[in-house]
């Protein structure tokens, strides 16, 4: 059973690691998928390929999140080239961790504009034809970090949890309009980031997650698919941890 069928989302930082897998499963639950990339042309097209095999529309665009004007003309760009826009996740993320007396403020700055900032660029660009069609599904991606914090990330879990904020402030502000608006705050992830750490480290945080591993990108995808369908037509302002227990 093909869950998304017919609709169409916008998923940002769609090139790689969670991101990827978030696109991979929406083409199999027949989504239409508009990613966009920072700069990997490479992985982009090679992902635009393998998504197109599952008989839905993909395009991929570079465009930076962060920058207010770009996501207008993105959001304008998908919906001339796709027809309307029913789905947004928002993945875009980077870190740049350190201990506070150590962090600059440049780096304090990039986090919150990538992470956060991002969030309600693509969240005020996509606003007006939810609201003009009368539906919508905004998947904002959080972390357990946004939710408890931890130390040597004091930027990225500022950025994490003003997305917990927001997203609960969108919810209020467009409920009335049948628009839904939710976090995902995944826990350890494996990705081609995770796979440069070490493994002793690696096999200690996975010794202390209550299933014993570390999550996959589709682990995160079928949450993200869940909240995309209608299978969640009830569901807003909430966040879904998917840690395997870590906040347990």
């Amino acid at each position: 059973m093909k869950l998304l069928e017919g609709k169409t989302a916008i998923i940002t930082g769609g090139s790689r690691g969670i991101g990827k897998g978030i696109a991979m499963v929406f083409a199999k639950h027949g989504a239409n998928v508009a990613f966009t990339y920072s700069s990997s042309v490479e992985s982009a097209n090679s992902l635009e390929k393998e998504l197109s095999n599952y008989g839905v529309k993909v395009k991929s665009y570079q465009s930076n999140a962060a920058d207010h004007k770009e996501s207008q003309d993105l959001v304008e760009n998908v919906l001339e080239d796709f027809g309307s826009i029913d789905v947004l996740v928002n993945n875009a993320g980077i870190t740049k961790d350190n201990l506070l007396m150590r962090m600059s403020e440049e780096d304090f700055d990039k986090v919150i504009d990538v992470n956060l900032k991002s969030v309600f660029n693509m969240t005020k660009a996509v606003q007006r034809s939810m609201l003009k069609q009368r539906k919508g599904s905004i998947i904002n991606m959080s972390s357990v970090v946004g939710v408890k914090g931890n130390a040597g990330q004091s930027n990225y879990a500022a950025s994490k949890a003003g997305i917990i904020g927001f997203s609960k402030s969108i919810a209020l502000e467009l409920g009335s309009r049948n628009i839904r608006s939710n976090v995902i705050a995944p826990g350890f992830i494996e990705t081609e980031m995770t796979a440069k750490l070490d493994e002793k480290t690696v096999d200690i945080w996975r010794n202390a997650i209550p299933l014993k591993r570390g999550g996959a990108p589709e682990d995160i995808a079928n949450a993200c698919v869940f909240l995309a369908s209608d299978l969640s037509a009830y569901i807003t302002g909430q966040t879904l941890n998917v840690d395997g227990g870590m906040l347990t």
